[in-house]
């Protein structure tokens, strides 16, 4: 019976043949210190002897004596039929414990502890209700997906498998530009659109090409945190835009912006819709203080009641706005492709820019998603959605009042994939939200989302993800994790920090 050939590059163990240490002593040392390491596994198959002695270059009575010596000492086995295996060791805990380096390496930098320090918010499997932002993954057409990847794999063109494009590739540019053109009102040539890998990399090319160290950025507040790290990371000083029930405050006394970062048709988190005017008025504050505009267009597609606004981006004559976009939310989040339109003079800076800094999509996903853009796939899925997604939260909504009424408030929305549930006073939502998490329902905390103003105590809740029963089954565990959560003078608000 032949053995299954090791999954790991044995053929490139270092042996020194100028070294006194004797090769099969130095074989032995090497491949056990692998084994206790936990590189080689309990059943991983090593080479035959002479197998492994053609590769390094050595006798095979190299090979043997140090095989024979491994057995001996219980490192590996000898089986019949099956050549020679890792042996199944004791764990004693000690094989793989890092070193203490806390004391032996430099600190991070100033922009690395930022960085480091970041809340990361991301999906768990198995937990989907009720993450915001999250899709309905269970209707989207992966046949139709994988044919379509599997076309280009089956048959590959050259140009999809070197350092080709690095900027995105011709074909999905193209249908991204007209794709925005007819359904955003997006003024841009092919030439204008820059891919990514989604809008965390959008965000970070843009504040690393767009502003100098302790230049102003104006961030909404309460507003999308991967902006807000974006910007500090870039060395920005951040001031906040408040956002409240009236819509964006324009007016106040704050330090002039090189960079304003708004999400003006679904407002994260609040979900809020910019009113033309204020559009209008941003922009010639932008205009006033010679100052760029990021619009990040993140949902836009998801306008479940009245007709949609148009991006400012097409509003401006001067070119100042620069629209981020992601298929995220309206394909699926793991695919990790998203874009940034930019003023032609930057174009080819940005493209440059993605080079340095590594945020450039597989090729070979790029041409996929242009076809199923192309083929008129994108748009009849988005229109199934959009129909789905609306009685989604109608359904989502009727369930809240009738199952959390007295305990959170929540209206339907007009755009976007989640709810804003603001919590009725004492609970605290950070609190609410940890004690769900423990119960396997997924959700972000509104205050999460404050930067500078008190934070207003409430939960965003996904809907468009998850089906009927998954919905009713996570709004009974919420009701029951919100019964057992103290409302007396005993329960304490937290106020997260920035």
């Amino acid at each position: 019976m032949r053995t299954r050939p090791s999954s790991l590059p044995l053929d490139m163990l270092p042996l020194d043949r100028d070294g006194t240490l004797p090769l099969h002593r130095q074989l032995y040392d090497l491949l056990r210190s692998h084994i206790l390491g936990g590189h080689l596994h309990a059943g991983s198959p090593l080479p035959a002897t002479r197998t492994l002695a053609r590769e390094l270059g050595v006798g095979r009575n190299t090979v043997i004596a140090a095989y024979d010596s491994l057995v001996a000492e219980g490192y590996l086995e000898a089986r019949s039929g099956s050549g020679t295996v890792v042996a199944a060791l004791p764990e004693t805990g000690q094989a793989r414990r890092p070193p203490d380096e806390a004391t032996a390496l430099p600190p991070l930098s100033r922009r690395g502890r930022l960085a480091a320090g970041a809340r990361h918010h991301a999906t768990i499997p198995g937990r989907i209700a009720f993450h915001p932002g999250y899709p309905d993954l269970a209707s989207f057409p992966f046949a139709t997906w994988a044919r379509l990847l599997a076309r280009h794999a089956r048959r590959p063109a050259e140009d999809l498998f070197g350092y080709h494009h690095v900027g995105g590739h011709p074909r999905l540019r193209t249908a991204i530009a007209d794709y925005l053109g007819v359904s955003r009102g997006v003024a841009c040539s092919p030439e204008q659109v820059v891919v990514v890998t989604g809008t965390q990399a959008a965000l970070d090319l843009c504040a690393r090409l767009l502003l100098d160290e302790g230049d102003t950025a104006w961030l909404e507040d309460p507003g999308y945190a991967g902006a807000w790290q974006a910007l500090r990371n870039a060395g920005a000083r951040v001031e906040p835009l408040p956002v409240g029930p009236a819509g964006w405050s324009l007016d106040g006394d704050r330090p002039p912006p090189r960079l304003i970062f708004v999400t003006p048709s679904c407002q994260w988190p609040l979900g809020a819709v910019m009113r033309m005017e204020d559009r209008l008025r941003l922009l010639a504050l932008a205009e006033r203080h010679d100052a760029w505009i990021v619009e990040d267009d993140y949902d836009s597609e998801y306008r479940l009641r009245g007709r949609p606004i148009p991006a400012m981006q097409g509003l401006a004559r001067s070119g100042r706005v620069i629209y981020v976009g992601t298929f995220a939310k309206t394909m699926f989040p793991s695919l990790r492709i998203g874009f940034v339109v930019v003023p032609a003079s930057l174009a080819e800076g940005f493209r440059r820019a993605v080079t340095s800094t590594g945020h450039f999509a597989p090729l070979l996903l790029q041409v996929a998603l242009a076809d199923f853009i192309d083929q008129g796939f994108f748009v009849t899925h988005l229109r199934r959605m959009r129909r789905l997604y609306a009685e989604r939260a109608r359904r989502f909504v009727e369930r809240c009042h009738a199952e959390l009424g007295p305990w959170l408030s929540v209206d339907e929305p007009d755009a976007g994939m989640q709810v804003v549930a603001r919590l009725r006073p004492p609970l605290d939502d950070a609190a609410v939200a940890a004690a769900a998490l423990a119960r396997g329902i997924d959700m972000l905390p509104l205050s999460a989302n404050y930067r500078f103003a008190t934070p207003e105590q409430g939960l965003l809740l996904g809907y468009a993800g998850v089906g009927e029963r998954e919905t009713e089954t996570g709004i009974r565990t919420l009701r029951s994790v919100l019964e057992g959560l103290p409302t007396g003078a005993d329960s304490t608000k937290r106020t997260l920090p920035g």
